[in-house]
């Protein structure tokens, strides 16, 4: 008898997705644009100076000069892996943060999310969090399969982050890098596509207006709802809040 074969499932008619381009990511709270030092380096030095500590898990920065700054983010933004975009928000018309696709891999249907840098002003903010939800939606909407989130294991606050956007945790490699002159091990998250229909529709829930008291605070949190969502537990997870 012959053995039998235990392969994974099929994927039928497989395209490979389209790479991000310059279109404009628009919501509710946030506006994304692609990286550009003329129109946006000079508020975002600004902004970043207020706390040192957002570069500590960045292979860059901190910028002791607006002149580093707007050479650092010309450099990036002409490229297209990674490829930047500028957080607006929406109320203030200002610049607060950064982030970026980057490891993008049409052929296996694969994008990760990185370089997300927000200064103070935008930390904890809906137009923070929309941004996060703009950009996993774009991906799946574009036809990835797998949209990843990748961070120094030690950075808590990232993993806490990534599994209340709803990003499941898949491990940690040891060793992985060295930055800045120390090791690193990386933490990594995902979503895939089969989980984006349920993660859409608890983003959706949380951003609505609706769900926020006259003075900003949210009624409901997103951990709440996107917690049954994920697939594997984080050990070193000290409870996602917020």
């Amino acid at each position: 008898m012959a053995e039998q074969r235990n392969l994974r499932e099929p994927v039928p008619d497989w395209t490979p997705p389209r790479r991000p381009d310059r279109e404009v990511l628009e919501g509710r709270w946030v506006r994304l644009e692609r990286l550009d030092p003329d129109r946006h380096a000079a508020a975002l030095f600004a902004a970043n100076r207020a706390d040192d500590r957002i570069w500590d898990f960045l292979p860059y920065g901190p910028f002791a000069e607006e002149a580093a700054y707007r050479d650092w983010a010309a450099g990036m933004a002409g490229r297209e892996d990674p490829c930047f975009y500028t957080l607006l928000d929406r109320e203030t018309g200002r610049a607060g943060g950064v982030a970026s696709y980057l490891r993008i891999d049409p052929a296996a249907g694969s994008i990760e999310v990185g370089h997300i840098n927000l200064a103070p002003v935008l930390q904890g903010s809906r137009a923070a969090t929309e941004a996060m939800y703009l950009m996993m939606g774009w991906a799946f909407d574009a036809g990835y399969r797998r949209y990843e989130w990748k961070c120094d294991a030690l950075n808590r606050p990232s993993r806490r982050a990534a599994e209340r956007l709803g990003l499941s945790f898949e491990g940690v490699f040891r060793q992985a890098t060295v930055v800045k002159g120390r090791n690193r091990d990386t933490a990594w998250f995902a979503a895939i596509d089969k989980d984006w229909p349920a993660l859409r529709a608890a983003f959706e829930h949380w951003l609505r207006p609706e769900n926020f008291d006259a003075d900003g605070r949210q009624r409901e949190s997103l951990s709440a709802l996107t917690r049954p969502l994920l697939v594997a537990d984080d050990p070193d997870r000290a409870g996602a809040v917020g």
